[in-house]
C-alpha cells in the first residue's frame, strides 16, 4: 500500500475502514491502496464439497486477465502485479526481499534461484527483480499447472525466469536456494499431504508467505469469492491451523523468523492476517 493510503488508513477508524474495503473498494484503490472486498465463506467439510460450491481456479478468464496484466508489468507500464490486478504504487515485499538477501549473504554470492511453486506467470519476479539489480544474477522458475506454463514459456520465459511443469523438472534443469511458497498452501486441496513432499526435495531454505494460519487447532475449509472487478470467481481455499502447518514443516526446516503481513481476511467475526515464515533446512542425520 502507498503511504498515502496507510496514513489514511490509520487515521479511519477500523470499523468504517472495514466498511469501506467492502462498500467501495475503488475508494481504497484511488487513494492508492490494493484492497478489495473479496470475501470468505463456510465452513466445508471436504474439498469436494466445497468445490461444489465454487465455480474453480482453471478458468481461462483468469488466466487471459494475469497474462494481459503481467505484460504490462513486463513492458514496464506497471510496477507490479498480483491476482490480475496492476499497481504503480511504491510498495515493495520487503519481508520477502529480506529472507531471500539473507539466503544471498549466506551463499556469499551475488545470485540466487528460487523455485516459485504457485508462482503464476512470474508475478512475483517481477515485483522483486528490480531489488536484484546490477550485477546480481537472480533466475526464477516458476512451477504452475499446464496452462499457465505453456502460456509463461511462450511470453514470459527468458534467461533469468524459467517456467516447468514440476518441482522435479525445475530441479533438474538447476539447484535452487529456496522454495518458495506464497499465496498457494491453501489453494492446494491437501496441503499436508503435500507439505510430506519437502523431505524428498533438497531445498537448503523455504519461505511460506502470504498464507493465512489461524491460531486454532483444526483448518477451516471455506469458499472464496473474487469481485467482478478482479476477475468474478469462487474457489475453495483454505485457512490453516498454524500449529499443524508448522509441526510438519519443522519435521525437516528450522523456522528462523516470520513476520505478518498487512493483507487481513475476515471469516464472519474472525480476522485472519497472512504471514510470512522463513525456514531453514535442518541437517540430515
Amino acid at each position: 500500500m502507498s503511504s498515502y493510503a496507510q496514513l489514511v488508513q490509520d487515521l479511519t477508524p477500523p470499523l468504517i475502514w472495514r466498511f469501506v474495503k467492502r462498500r467501495t473498494p475503488w475508494l481504497v484503490r484511488l487513494a492508492g491502496g490494493h484492497y478489495t472486498h473479496i470475501r470468505f465463506e463456510g465452513d466445508y467439510p471436504s474439498w469436494e464439497t466445497a468445490s461444489s460450491h465454487a465455480t474453480g481456479y482453471d478458468a481461462p478468464s483468469i488466466l487471459a486477465k494475469t497474462r494481459e496484466a503481467v505484460l504490462k508489468v513486463k513492458r514496464g507500464e506497471n510496477r507490479w502485479e498480483q491476482d490480475g490486478m496492476v499497481s504503480n504504487s511504491d510498495a515493495m515485499p520487503w519481508s520477502l526481499l529480506a529472507a531471500l538477501s539473507r539466503i544471498a549473504a549466506a551463499k556469499g554470492k551475488r545470485e540466487l534461484h528460487v523455485v516459485d511453486f504457485g508462482g503464476s506467470l512470474g508475478s512475483t519476479y517481477y515485483w522483486c527483480k528490480p531489488f536484484f539489480a546490477g550485477d546480481f544474477k537472480l533466475t526464477w522458475s516458476v512451477v504452475e499447472q499446464p496452462e499457465h506454463v505453456k502460456i509463461g514459456q511462450a511470453d514470459f520465459q527468458d534467461d533469468s525466469l524459467r517456467f516447468h511443469f514440476t518441482i522435479e523438472d525445475a530441479l533438474a534443469a538447476q539447484p535452487a536456494d529456496v522454495l518458495l511458497l506464497s499465496g498457494v498452501l491453501h489453494y492446494l486441496p491437501a496441503p499436508e499431504a503435500w507439505l510430506k513432499n519437502l523431505r524428498d526435495w533438497p531445498f537448503p531454505h523455504l519461505i511460506l508467505d502470504r498464507t493465512p494460519l489461524r491460531n486454532c487447532a483444526r483448518h477451516r475449509l471455506t469458499v472464496q469469492h473474487v469481485p467482478k472487478e478482479i476477475y468474478e470467481a469462487a474457489y475453495p481455499a483454505w485457512f490453516l491451523s498454524k500449529q499443524r502447518i508448522l509441526s510438519l514443516i519443522e519435521r525437516d526446516y528450522t523456522a528462523r523468523w516470520h513476520a505478518p503481513d498487512a493483507e487481513t481476511w475476515e471469516i464472519g467475526d474472525e480476522a485472519v492476517s497472512n504471514e510470512l515464515w522463513f525456514f531453514e533446512r535442518k541437517p540430515r542425520a
